[in-house]
C-alpha cells in the first residue's frame, strides 16, 4: 500500500497487521497502514479460551485483522487482539483495504499516462484529498456519484484522466441492509394476518423470504445506506403497526447481510 498514516491508531480502531514473529505466549506483528509500527498479541487475546500451541492460530508472514486495545505513545507500544475481531468486522476492514487498493491503482494508470512516478502523484493527491476524505476511495465514489469535481484537488488534465478511469473502474456500491422477523398468531384467521404483515414489509420495496418455524428474512438493496435505512425503518413500522392492531406477535431482529 502506497497510503502509510502518521502517529498512532485510535484505540478501538480496527488494523491489517502482518505476523512477524511468534513467541509462546505473545505474538509481533507490524502494522502495514502505519509504515511498520510494530505492535503485540498477548497470548489471551488471540483466541478464546485455553490455547495449547499459539501457532495453531497465527502464522509468520500472514495477514490479520487485529483490533487496537491499549497504546502506550510514550514507551511505542501497541496492544492488539485478535479474538475481539468478528467475521463481520474482519471482512469490513479487509473491503476497505481493498478499495484503497483499487484508488491506488487507478492513480497508477494516470501516473504512467503522464509518465510520472505513481508514487508522487499519490502523494500530490492524498495530501488534498485526505484533509475532506477518510480514504482516497471514498473521493472516487463521490466522481462516480458527481458529487464532488476532483479538478478541486488537482490540475484539469489529471482531474479529467482520473475522473474517466474512476467512472470505468469503480460502480455504485450496492449495500444490503435487514434481518429477521419473527410472526405468531393464534387467531383462527392467523396464518392470513401472518401473510398481511408480511405483505405490509414488501409494499415499501423490501424482499421477504421464509426461513421456518415462524421466522422470515427481509432483506433490501441499493445504492444509498441513508435512504435505505428510512427505506426499511419505514416497511417495518408499518408491518409492526398492523401486527399490533392485529393481535400478531412481531419481532424484527437486525441482521448483519453481504452485498
Amino acid at each position: 500500500m502506497l497510503l502509510k498514516r502518521e502517529g498512532f491508531p485510535e484505540e478501538d480502531e480496527f488494523v491489517l497487521c502482518t505476523v512477524t514473529g511468534i513467541n509462546p505466549h505473545s505474538v509481533f506483528v507490524t502494522l502495514d497502514e502505519f509504515g511498520g509500527r510494530t505492535g503485540m498479541i498477548h497470548i489471551s487475546e488471540v483466541a478464546p479460551g485455553r490455547i495449547r500451541n499459539i501457532k495453531d492460530y497465527v502464522q509468520e508472514g500472514k495477514k490479520v485483522v487485529c483490533k487496537v486495545i491499549q497504546i502506550r505513545e510514550d514507551r511505542g507500544h501497541i496492544d492488539l487482539s485478535l479474538r475481539r475481531v468478528n467475521e463481520a468486522q474482519r471482512r469490513r476492514k479487509l473491503n476497505e483495504i481493498k478499495q484503497e487498493q483499487v484508488a491506488e491503482k487507478i492513480i497508477d494508470a494516470v501516473a504512467k499516462q503522464q509518465k510520472k512516478k505513481t508514487e508522487e502523484l499519490f502523494k500530490k493527491l492524498s495530501e488534498k484529498i485526505l484533509q475532506d476524505y477518510d480514504t482516497i476511495y471514498e473521493a472516487f465514489e463521490d466522481i462516480v456519484a458527481e458529487e464532488v469535481d476532483i479538478s478541486d484537488y488537482t490540475d484539469k488534465k489529471t482531474a479529467d484522466m482520473l475522473t474517466e478511469i474512476v467512472k470505468i473502474r469503480i460502480k455504485p456500491e450496492i449495500i444490503a441492509i435487514g434481518g429477521e422477523v419473527e410472526l405468531t398468531s393464534y387467531a383462527p384467521n392467523g396464518i392470513d394476518l401472518v401473510k398481511k404483515t408480511l405483505q405490509e414489509i414488501e409494499k415499501g420495496g423490501v424482499d421477504v423470504r421464509y426461513l421456518g418455524a415462524g421466522t422470515h428474512h427481509v432483506e433490501l438493496r441499493g445504492e444509498d445506506y441513508k435512504e435505505a435505512e428510512k427505506t426499511l425503518k419505514k416497511a417495518i413500522e408499518a408491518a409492526e403497526k398492523f401486527a399490533k392492531k392485529n393481535g400478531v406477535k412481531f419481532v424484527f431482529t437486525r441482521k448483519e447481510l453481504e452485498a
